[in-house]
């Protein structure tokens, strides 16, 4: 069937003037469209907003991570009482690197293990004093934790081996510290050891909400140094011994995570003990190779730990990546449920222009009688209203991605909630808008297209 030009566009401008000629009825007939359009974009922004968020957080914790982490147990006694009680109680070790090494011989499938020692201390240089962390890590630490070096070089297995007093500096303590030269091979002062700077992190961005949902911290201001000098120049917990640590409660004898973790005795009874990290390191991250393998390594793990520490559960074990999934499945199936809430709104929206045009129709039935009583086809009617529905539903369409990634920015600017907009919606949005029009003006144009010209130019 050919199609004639001139007639379609003369169809065209018949339907544009009748648009123009009822501009309210046309904007109100564009409504449903334009709050359908806009809350399709909108929501989606949200819903891929927060699926970004959750994927940082997966890359921020790492990859088929188990982390295991220290319980300091909470000491209940009598003041004043004997402590025979707690002489009887089971004695554990706490999480030490014999369990790191137990863990690699023993348990199939883990792909690198990172202990590590934190210590909060403060760094001195050129007369600047700010408070940080000193984190005894492994080179296994960097991989693990996903970053990469910007200038430097990794510790080498001398520094590794003799604890040799170097460090890895994060972005935020070069820019501190070290504005206007080159922080490598220079000196600074953490606690009371000086420590080499042989390398820099690159800055990694962190949100507060990922700070406090993940509970982890701003890593661009942390010192590391091998696991190995922390314990020679620093601190070594695992010299404290079981009977000590029982006798610290008591009040005769205190403990200090001090140098060496050696002991002090005090003649004064304490009148509030606090209870002693005994722990050796202070957090243990094994990589599995296999996702599927979390939950068995994990379980596998808690068990042999459980049987190390003589009965005692003094440890945690978390699987970061698996609530996280868990996380974006809920997200999921919200994103699923918005796209339906703003569906139904593009639904109604249709049947909203389906409404008005029919209604249009009957307050039409002149004009229609006019024209086919002056040769016009059936079709030139029918393609007269298709283009008034399918106009009203394009400009809704615009106007509603206008609307939409408005709404989507403000959301982000004033909620403080992630937003990302996707082209791809966007495209579909208005792609479904424009079919909206054409799928409910289909009937309104034939019923137009169907009057007889007698009986209408007789309609009053």
């Amino acid at each position: 069937m050919k199609i004639n030009k001139k007639s379609l566009m003369s169809n065209f401008y018949i339907a544009l003037e009748a648009v123009l000629a009822n501009q309210v009825r046309s904007l109100l007939t564009a409504l449903g469209i334009i709050f359908g359009v806009a809350a399709v974009i909108a929501m989606l922004a949200i819903g891929n907003g927060a699926q970004n968020e959750i994927l940082e957080q997966i890359e921020l914790v790492g990859v088929n991570n188990i982390i295991v982490q220290p319980n300091i147990e909470q000491v209940e006694q009598t003041i004043g009482g004997d402590s025979e009680e707690e002489e009887g109680k089971k004695f554990s070790p706490g999480l030490k690197l014999l369990d790191v090494e137990n863990i690699k011989s023993t348990i199939p499938g883990v792909q690198r293990i990172s202990p590590e020692i934190l210590l909060e201390t403060y760094i001195i240089k050129n007369g600047i004093r700010r408070s940080s962390k000193l984190v005894g890590v492994e080179p296994a630490y960097f991989e693990v934790a996903n970053f990469e070096l910007l200038d430097g070089e990794m510790f080498n297995d001398k520094q590794l081996e003799l604890g040799m007093p170097v460090c890895i500096i994060g972005k935020g303590i070069a820019s501190k510290f070290f504005p206007r030269e080159n922080p490598i091979g220079q000196k600074i002062k953490v606690g009371n050891q000086w420590l080499e700077v042989i390398g820099v992190l690159k800055e990694r961005y962190i949100s507060e909400k990922a700070i406090s949902n993940l509970g982890i911290r701003d890593y661009n201001m942390d010192v590391y140094t091998p696991i190995q000098s922390v314990l020679i120049r620093y601190v070594n917990r695992d010299l404290v011994t079981g009977s000590g640590l029982r006798k610290s409660f008591g009040g005769g004898i205190s403990i200090f995570g001090g140098f060496r973790g050696m002991i002090s005795f005090s003649g004064a009874q304490q009148e509030e003990s606090k209870p002693t990290n005994y722990h050796q390191i202070d957090r243990l991250v094994v990589q599995v190779a296999e996702s599927d393998k979390l939950s068995p390594t994990a379980d596998v793990m808690a068990r042999m730990l459980e049987r190390r520490h003589y009965g005692v559960v003094d440890f945690e074990i978390t699987i970061p990546e698996l609530l996280l999934k868990q996380q974006q499945r809920t997200q999921n199936i919200f994103n699923i449920v918005l796209a339906a809430i703003a569906a139904i709104s593009l639904l109604v929206g249709g049947i909203g222009i389906m409404n008005i045009m029919l209604a249009s129709v009957m307050e039409r039935i002149k004009e229609i009688g006019l024209r086919l009583s002056i040769g016009a086809k059936s079709s030139d009617i029918v393609m007269q209203f298709l283009f008034e529905a399918v106009m009203i539903s394009i400009t809704g369409g615009i106007v509603g991605v206008i609307l939409g990634i408005g709404l989507a920015y403000a959301v982000s600017s004033l909620a403080d909630f992630p937003t990302s907009i996707s082209p791809v919606s966007i495209v579909i949005s208005f792609g479904v808008a424009a079919t909206v029009g054409l799928i409910f003006g289909i009937t309104p144009a034939r019923r137009a297209a169907s009057q007889d010209p007698i009986t209408s130019l007789r309609h009053e």
